[in-house]
């Protein structure tokens, strides 16, 4: 008990000195607030380019309007450091389509998708063989079994089972490992909703077919199987070459510190089957709307801020590869000090770091987060996980983090990657002015920190740091472990 106390007493110290540095903090969050709740843009435009530009699709011509519509946004606000950071991507598109599944010589059509990066035409007919939850261990208890067949698995964990939930990716590179010449992926979404999203843990080609099918569909070939032998035939023809794609960066120099800096981005692009609001309309928008809330107001930190629109995130986070690739080229990785990520983050009431010492200062940004507005919960917490923008500075050593307690979408999780990812599910204009006026107060707050606590990690504290969270083997899969053990 007595050290429990002791230790919130350190804790609450630690808040109250970083809460004093900066006497002008609470007036400046309450001008955010203010401006954000008065002017805020970010619904109005999300709205606009929904319904003028509609799915932004990396390497398409939608794809590059809604780059420009961006650039002029930022432009519009009236950003003088305003630039396209262009990158070469392997460009991915579906062409047609044909799942049949049943017994041989008696195969029904089935409702599906390709997934991305799935070869440019495929047509096999093999038997089905049921792989559970996908995951390595799965085809080590049964050597062999998918070898020539097609792997039938589910996208995330199965009722009643444990094991880590992989991503789609990963699961399709197990597959490949143990021989399968094909992935049949049932979608655990109810409703017969198909997802897609990329199959290649490296954003290149794959060399087997990946398909998505309905939960429905899927949990009844699994019945099946457990009666007879079942095959499927996948019969399909896609599009893949190299193309030019832009992230998009509005930057406002540190008047102190300039060579430190602050990035907070969002994925601006989107898969082809809707208009991807929610993922990642919600989180791109917000972030616009945070360099315009800078921008309307004349704020002015110590850090240098960088607002960036990444391109090709759902194709293998190529966007801000890019920009992490550019920065290691210019040396200039090291004047990194936070990455804030906003992907699908809806309605912020509080804060997350990949590293705990930055919870002082996070929340002593939000106490007076929440002294002005008590919707703002200002809870913390430290995690780390892959497959978003944030994952190429963590694997540098930048300490990254974002928003978290998002409501205000109605069933997003259901729409995910689907073509049901459209505006309506923005049902609360207040949840995107939640993100904007919370997240500009805790970027004012980093870019004018006389210290922040989290430090970027050396190459071998950084291992250590992904060793703890145990995303080793996710990396290995995707080919992004450098260590030798």
């Amino acid at each position: 008990m007595r050290k429990s106390i002791l230790t919130g007493l350190v804790a609450l110290g630690t808040l109250s000195a970083f809460a004093q540095q900066d006497p002008n903090w609470e007036s400046t969050f309450r001008q955010i607030n203010d401006d954000v709740q008065k002017n805020s843009k970010a619904y109005s435009t999300l709205k606009d380019a929904t319904e003028t530009i509609g799915h932004r699709l990396t390497g398409s011509e939608n794809g590059n309007k809604a780059e420009e519509y961006a650039f002029n946004l930022l432009k519009s606000y009236g950003f003088t450091d305003v630039k396209y950071q262009p990158f070469e991507v392997e460009s991915w598109s579906r062409g047609t389509l044909a799942v049949s599944a049943g017994s041989k010589g008696s195969l029904q059509p089935i409702k599906s998708v390709s997934l991305a990066h799935s070869p440019v035409k495929a047509d096999l007919t093999l038997e089905v063989v049921d792989m559970g939850n996908g995951l390595d261990s799965d085809y080590v208890a049964h050597p062999g079994i998918a070898k020539g067949k097609f792997a039938l698995v589910y996208l995330g964990t199965l009722p009643g089972t444990t094991g880590r939930s992989l991503h789609r990716s990963e699961k399709t590179a197990i597959a490949i490992k143990h021989g399968a010449k094909g992935i049949i992926v049932i979608n655990t979404v109810d409703g017969g909703t198909l997802l897609t999203g990329t199959a290649s843990v490296t954003g290149k080609l794959i060399p087997i077919p990946a398909v998505c099918i309905g939960k429905e569909d899927g949990m009844r070939l699994k019945e099946q199987l457990k009666s007879g032998a079942l095959y499927s035939r996948i019969n399909m023809t896609n599009h893949s070459g190299k193309i030019k794609a832009r992230n998009v960066i509005g930057t406002i120099k540190g008047s102190t510190l300039p060579n430190e800096k602050i990035v907070v981005g969002g994925h601006l692009d989107s898969w082809d089957l809707a208009t991807g609001a929610i993922d990642n309309g919600i989180g791109s928008f917000s972030v616009l709307d945070m360099a315009r809330t800078f921008i309307q107001l004349k704020l002015q930190p110590k850090r240098t801020i960088e607002f960036v629109m990444f391109m090709g995130e759902e194709q293998g986070l190529l966007g801000s590869k890019a920009y992490v690739h550019e920065t290691i080229k210019n040396k200039q990785i090291e004047q990194l000090r936070f990455m804030l990520n906003y992907d699908m983050t809806g309605d912020v009431r509080s804060f997350s770091a990949s590293h705990p010492e930055a919870q002082p200062l996070f929340q002593s940004i939000g106490a007076i987060a929440q002294k002005i507005d008590t919707v703002f919960t200002n809870g913390f917490s430290s995690r780390a996980g892959l497959h978003s923008d944030h994952q190429p500075f963590m694997l540098q050593g930048v300490p990254t983090g974002g928003g978290g307690g998002g409501r205000g979408a109605n069933g997003p999780a259901g729409c995910y990657h689907a073509d049901c990812d459209v505006f309506s599910l923005v049902n609360s204009e207040q949840g995107l002015k939640n993100t904007v006026r919370f997240t500009s107060m805790l970027l004012y707050g980093l870019g004018t920190a006389e210290s922040i606590p989290a430090k970027k990690l050396n190459d071998e504290e950084t291992k250590a740091f992904l060793l703890k969270h145990n995303l080793k083997e996710p990396l290995q899969l995707e080919g992004e472990w450098r260590w030798k053990d």
